[in-house]
Parts: C-alpha cells; sequence; structure tokens
C-alpha cells in the first residue's frame, strides 16, 4: 500500500494517468466506429408478388409508421408526408435503420435495421404505391465494379460530395447540430439511393446533375477507398488536420511539460 502511494504522489504520475486516459478514449472511439461500420442487414431472396407485398406493407405500416406519418401516409406532426417518395427511400431509411426513429427532432443515424429484407421490400413495395417516386435499386443490379471508374468518382465525389462528407468520405460537421454520416462501410444500393433520394439535409443528384454512370463512379471510388492502406501509418480517421494537429499538439506539449518538469527536478 505504501509502495502504490509513493507511486501515485511520483511527479510524473500526472502525465502518464493522462496520456493513459487519451489513449483509452482514442481506443474506445475506434472500436465503437468500427462496430457502426459494419452493421449491415443480411439479404434474403424475396418472391412474393407485388400485390402481396404491398398488402402485408401496408399491414407494417399500420403498426409500425401510421402513428407519425399518418394512417394515408399523409405526414402528421414531425414526420413528413411519404406520398411520392417512392420505394428508393423506403429502403434507404429502412434499411440502414434510420426509420423507425423514437424522437424526430434529432437527427436519424445509422444502425442495426429493425426490419428484415422482406418487411423492408413491403413496406417500399406499399409507399411505392401510393404515387410515382424513384424505385429502389439492389447491389445485383449496380454493376459498379464492372461499369464504374474509381479515377472519374473521386473527381465526382469531390466536386459534389466532400463539402459535407469529408474529402476521404469520412463524414463531416453540419449547421444547426446536423452532421454528414461517413460513407465508408454502406452498401452500394444504399449509396446509390440516397443520392436519387436526397434524405434530410443532402441534396437529390437527378440524373441530369450526375448521370446514373457517374453514380456508379462515385460508388466505385467509395468502395476503393474502403480498402485503401493508410500508408503513411495510423490513419487519425482521415478526417484531416484537426485530429492530427490534436495528437501533435497533445504528444508535443506533453513532451515539453516532461521535459521541463525533468530539468526543473534536476535543477534542485
Amino acid at each position: 500500500m505504501s509502495q502504490l502511494s509513493r507511486y501515485r504522489n511520483h511527479r510524473f504520475a500526472r502525465p502518464v494517468l493522462l496520456a493513459f486516459g487519451l489513449l483509452l478514449a482514442g481506443g474506445l472511439f475506434s472500436a465503437a466506429n468500427a462496430a457502426a461500420e459494419s452493421l449491415r442487414a443480411e439479404p434474403i431472396a424475396i418472391s412474393a408478388d407485388k400485390s402481396t407485398l404491398i398488402k402485408e406493407g401496408k399491414e407494417i405500416f399500420n403498426r409500425g409508421c401510421s402513428s407519425c406519418h399518418g394512417l394515408n401516409a399523409e405526414g402528421a406532426g414531425a414526420a413528413p408526408s411519404l406520398i411520392g417518395v417512392g420505394s428508393a427511400s423506403v429502403d434507404f431509411q429502412v434499411a440502414t435503420g434510420r426509420m423507425p426513429m423514437a424522437d424526430m427532432s434529432q437527427q436519424a443515424a445509422r444502425k442495426a435495421p429493425l426490419y428484415d429484407e422482406y418487411e423492408t421490400a413491403a413496406l417500399a413495395a406499399y409507399v411505392a404505391s401510393l404515387a410515382p417516386g424513384p424505385a429502389s435499386v439492389t447491389n445485383e443490379e449496380l454493376a459498379w465494379e464492372r461499369d464504374g471508374n474509381a479515377a472519374s468518382g473521386g473527381t465526382l465525389f469531390r466536386n459534389n460530395c466532400a463539402m459535407c462528407h469529408n474529402l476521404a468520405g469520412q463524414g463531416g460537421a453540419l449547421t444547426k447540430g446536423k452532421y454528414a454520416p461517413t460513407v465508408m462501410g454502406v452498401e452500394a444500393r444504399h449509396i446509390y439511393e440516397a443520392m436519387i433520394t436526397g434524405p434530410q439535409a443532402m441534396p437529390v443528384f437527378g440524373d441530369k446533375i450526375i448521370s446514373p454512370e457517374e453514380k456508379l463512379d462515385i460508388i466505385k471510388w467509395i468502395k476503393a477507398m474502403e480498402s485503401e492502406p493508410s500508408l503513411g501509418g495510423a490513419s487519425l480517421g482521415r478526417v484531416g488536420p484537426v485530429t492530427e494537429g490534436l495528437l501533435a499538439w497533445t504528444l508535443g506539449l506533453g513532451l515539453l511539460i516532461g521535459i521541463a518538469v525533468w530539468l526543473t527536478a534536476k535543477a534542485k
């Protein structure tokens, strides 16, 4: 016990504890971020006919969605109308776990989906039956690996997306407490659907703004970024000079403080 007390009162105890706390916080953040990006729903075959999907989708909607969006999807209170949003918007919001959500005043975040692939397809079919809108796609329909051009996609991403999602696609802060989420670890179909529906603060990138072929280029660039190694060492989240500067100041100042304390002790 006396030994522990002696170490606790050591002049280097506080700097060491501070450094340990920073390393622990950074490790926990990285682990939580990696876990969030790995959340994906396993796809299953949708074999039901369209009329059956619409009927079942309406039942699911009445149970889980109508309290916010209204019995006829006309919108109610904080929840918007779903008439005319199409199946693409439903597939993006529900399959990524953004909907349903408990507090409509908060920004919807990606999480584990509440509904499985079949239930999501049924909901999308029902909403699509209410009025024409952007159609959902499947990963198999998007031949981005064959037809996409990563170099062109990188240019398109920097010109149209980087101001919100960061040059490396890691996401970034927006105004009024909102944020642009990371695009890393997102399924190709959800990236495509986000571009054609414009969820939340994101603008709609119609085919006249970014063509379907160019959308595939962007997807290919994003997927290439996911697998790109960090040749310079620790990536630090790839969010730019903020984390790099924080690390440099933390380690640099910590080292200078340690040297100053050591020199002072030596002088005594």
